[in-house]
């Protein structure tokens, strides 16, 4: 039951978390506000890649199925900052979440 109980709250929550997506207009107004912001914003969209995949993946399969659109990179106003942003919160997502996981306590 624990088990289930948590991956309902993780699938929950990340796609609450994935309305902070790539292309949205918060996003573009965020990636024009310096290196700091770009740093950060890149890292939260590597950090939610995943989910804006499969979210990107059933837009394009299954048009209208999703009530918003989904881009898995920043495109406008972007640069280096948002890049490395991006690779770590890509790199570093994904081992963050199954090494905790895999923790007997």
């Amino acid at each position: 039951m624990k088990k289930i109980l948590k991956v309902a709250v993780l699938g929950v929550g990340l796609l609450a978390l994935s309305a902070c997506v790539a292309g949205s207009a918060g996003s573009q107004h965020a990636a024009a506000g310096g290196a700091l912001s770009q740093v950060l914003l890149g890292l939260w969209h590597g950090i939610i890649a995943p989910v804006t995949l499969i979210v990107e993946i059933v837009n394009k399969f299954m048009p209208h199925t999703l009530p918003w659109p989904a881009h898995l990179y920043e495109t406008k106003d972007t640069g280096v900052p948002y890049d490395i942003g991006f690779y770590l919160g890509l790199v570093g997502s994904p081992l963050a979440i199954f090494r905790g996981w895999g923790r007997r306590g």
